[in-house]
């Protein structure tokens, strides 16, 4: 059996709390991931965001030998500096965008998933 909430237990989350509560914590991910000093704790904000949105627990693919390998700490690094920084905050305003649109949900949800890579090239 499955450690995650029933399907109507999440829905409920997100129609009540999940949509607004996403929203201000991708905010203030982003705002701490390019404080620099704040980079950890937006990366694990951004790391959570599939359970804040829906309550939906992600699996480490990487540590279980099926995701592939990571990038390295430098080319993580400077993908952050020159690219994903920016590139996050569009990435999270356009799938806040398809959360709110309610259609959108799926590829939001898929969005939210991808998050961690387009900020730091981290694969789950």
């Amino acid at each position: 059996m499955s450690d995650q909430p029933s399907f109507v237990i999440r829905a409920l989350w997100f129609i009540f709390v999940g949509w607004w509560l996403t929203g201000l914590w991708l905010s203030a991910a982003w705002l701490l991931n390019v404080t620099i000093i704040g980079l950890p704790l937006g990366i694990k904000l951004i790391n959570r965001v599939p359970l804040v949105l829906s309550l939906k627990r992600r699996e480490n693919l990487v540590e279980e030998g099926r995701g592939g390998s990571q990038y390295s700490l430098v080319v993580r690094g400077l993908w952050f500096l020159f690219i994903g920084w920016w590139a996050s905050g569009v990435w999270t305003g356009i799938a806040y965008v398809f959360t709110v649109t309610i259609v959108g949900i799926p590829l939001a949800v898929w969005m939210y998933d991808r998050l961690p890579f387009v900020v730091s090239l981290y694969r789950y």
